[in-house]
């Protein structure tokens, strides 16, 4: 039940809701539970993982290495570069003044902040004349980052770190 749970849901669920499929209210039930059908996916060693975030929460996901081959397949809407960007620029300066994105990332940032917004990665709230931007619970989620903002911050200088070498070395080829 917790395996389907998390495949219908597509989003990581946290131990209430599975609790409340599987009927218990056991949070150390349903974390056993749940830890072994992810140790069950790793002896399978498919494409799939199961895995705990923060906040007590379970996740099915697509192993990494496979993201890449499969991508253009997926209903979930994909990111262009340019607001793949901007995203960066605000998880990472995160709170930041929409005006401040706009200067470093240029005009294109505003339509780049209402995609964002409209995919639910970001969320903005006004002061004054200009809006506060921020990334959401599902842009963490989406990328299966640390809740924490100091660890967010060490993952994603990991995953730009990354992603800069695999650049690299494309162009190198």
């Amino acid at each position: 039940m917790i395996e389907a749970a998390l495949y219908v849901a597509g989003t990581p669920l946290d131990t209430k809701t599975l609790g409340s499929i599987i009927g218990t209210r056991s949070k150390r039930t349903i974390r056993e539970l749940a830890r072994f059908l992810s140790s069950e996916y790793i002896k399978y060693n498919g494409a799939l993982e199961l895995i705990e975030l923060e906040g007590d929460r379970f996740a099915l996901q697509l192993k990494p290495q496979y993201t890449q081959h499969v991508r253009r397949l997926s209903l979930r809407p994909q990111l262009s570069i340019g607001p793949l960007k901007t995203l960066s620029y605000i998880a990472y300066h995160q709170p930041v003044v929409q005006s401040r994105v706009a200067k470093v990332r240029g005009s294109h940032a505003y339509q780049h902040i209402r995609e964002l917004k409209r995919m639910g990665l970001i969320e903005t709230e006004k002061l004054g004349k200009t809006k506060i931007i921020r990334t959401t619970e599902d842009f963490l989620d989406y990328l299966s980052l640390s809740h924490n903002p100091r660890l967010m911050k060490r993952q994603l200088k990991a995953l730009f770190k990354s992603l800069k070498k695999k650049v690299d070395a494309e162009d190198d080829a």
